[in-house]
């Protein structure tokens, strides 16, 4: 068999065998097929994986390898620059041909671009994939054919359309090389944590694809009957827990599309397509469009009035919120689940969000670091998008008057206060009437719960009255010009 027909397949936020269309098409031309995996931070712009994005990358790639391994395979490791390292491999393997999925990040795309010019000198091939969305960002478009800003007209253009591509099927045995090229250690990429602080996550998560598949049949099975009704309730198995899985590419959107339409015609289901879960994917695709053609937007605002918006800098406030020591129990629940898990259930999300934007008037951008750095499932388009939304600066965000109240939020969503009990064990022994709102018990029964307020838990650092005022007062301002 000609090595001349060897093709290198450079595996990104794709990390899995089961629907990978640029896999599948290296595998089909029938020569060798060379798994690649380059580690490069310093091309994603100003958007390096965060710290838990790393942690999950180590664990990822692991379960990757041992897949390739079963079927006699492997992934070659690499380090340095995306093109000189794709280039280095070709020449030592003989390829002619590179494939990968498409990245519509700013810098990734940048980057992209300059393989292709590179490898594109040496006569080599590059094609490129779908293998991260239903619906690529320039297919979809208003009747003017500019991009969308509205999810809802978004999303049911998206539904009109032709039904999304059925996913591929795991690929069967690739063609192997006699000789693999040189390929670094995992140990030596050096993506886990200098410090322990990842013990929560091993604990919570485990990696990989074959992970995220079975996290998907259980969610099915299970939590998807009662998602709309029970999705907000952060103390509840409510939610898919997918994130992670999706963005690291372990599992694809057709996969879920195609599992969830199965179970639907199981059921007798006709209208899954307008359930909440779907819409929830519909957000993910919105949001990638929106990076797509904004790509200012995980740095700058989408409606440029906010340019002008007078946010504050009180670096101790920003502090006491990343800690967890607001004296709020719903965001500091928040705060340390996210801390200690990698993750944050999307109701709380919302809450610590709006109170970082409109109650501590910290910028947006200081909340959307702080979680590209702690998220395991940290997405550039969704991250830009869930800040802009709930800064009220961003497209199809919610009303600039719009200010989530983590006492009244506490009490609708967690009435019992499990989730805040767990997070938030010193207040454990208040009663349910004072779990959300510590600072309104009277003494006798903050002693009988051991609580001293400033001491073994934090008086609340601004006044939920007051400082919503506030905020509504510099919208004012900044809307009056």
């Amino acid at each position: 068999m000609s090595e001349a027909r060897t093709t290198i397949v450079w595996f990104r936020n794709d990390l899995r065998l089961a629907d990978h269309p640029a896999l599948q098409a290296a595998i089909a031309e029938g020569g060798k097929v060379i798994p690649v995996f380059i580690w490069a931070p310093e091309e994603e712009g100003k958007w390096p994986p965060g710290a838990a994005s790393r942690w999950w990358l180590h664990h990822s790639l692991e379960a990757l390898d041992n897949q390739l391994r079963e079927l006699g395979s492997r992934l070659i490791l690499r380090r340095g620059v995306s093109a000189l390292q794709l280039g280095e491999l070709a020449r030592q393997t003989k390829a002619r041909r590179v494939v990968w999925s498409r990245r519509y990040e700013s810098a990734a795309r940048e980057r992209d671009l300059k393989v292709e010019q590179s490898l594109a000198q040496e006569n080599i091939e590059t094609r490129t994939f779908n293998g991260s969305l239903l619906f690529e960002p320039w297919e979809i478009k208003n009747r003017s054919g500019n991009p969308f800003r509205i999810f809802t007209a978004f999303w049911r253009t998206c539904l009109q359309g032709p039904a999304p591509q059925a996913p591929i099927l795991a690929p069967r045995r690739p063609v192997s090389p006699k000789t693999w090229p040189r390929s670094l250690r995992l140990a030596e990429l050096k993506l886990t944590p200098s410090i322990p602080w990842d013990a929560g996550f091993a604990k919570t998560w485990r990696p990989g694809c074959e992970a995220g598949e079975r996290a998907l049949n259980r969610f099915i099975a299970g939590a998807l009957r009662d998602y709309s009704k029970v999705r907000n309730e952060p103390a509840a198995q409510g939610t898919s827990r997918l994130s992670p899985h999706l963005h690291f590419g372990e599992i694809s959107p057709r996969q879920m599309w195609l599992a969830l339409q199965a179970h639907a015609h199981s059921k007798g289901i006709s209208d899954w397509r307008q359930s909440q879960f779907v819409a929830e994917l519909g957000w993910r695709e919105f949001a990638h469009h929106l990076l797509f053609h904004f790509p200012q937007t995980p740095e700058q605002p989408l409606r440029p009035e906010f340019k002008k918006f007078p946010w504050g800098s009180d670096a101790r406030l920003l502090e006491t919120w990343q800690q967890g020591r607001t004296g709020y129990p719903l965001v500091d629940a928040g705060m340390r689940e996210l801390w200690t898990t990698g993750w944050m259930h999307n109701r709380v999300r919302m809450v610590v969000a709006s109170f970082l934007t409109k109650n501590l008037l910290s910028p947006w951008q200081e909340g959307a670091r702080w979680f590209w750095d702690t998220l395991v499932d940290a997405d550039l388009a969704n991250n830009s998008l869930g800040w802009q939304w709930t800064a009220g600066c961003g497209a199809d965000a919610a009303p600039y008057f719009r200010v989530f109240n983590p006492v009244t939020q506490g009490e609708k969503f967690d009435p019992c206060g499990a989730y805040v009990r767990r997070w938030i064990p010193e207040i454990a022994r208040l009663p349910d009437r004072f779990l959300q709102r510590p600072w309104e018990a009277p003494p006798s029964v903050l002693s009988e719960a051991g609580i001293t307020l400033g001491r073994s838990y934090p008086e609340p650092v601004v006044n939920l009255f007051s400082s919503r005022h506030a905020a509504l007062d510099a919208y004012a301002r900044m809307r009056a010009g």
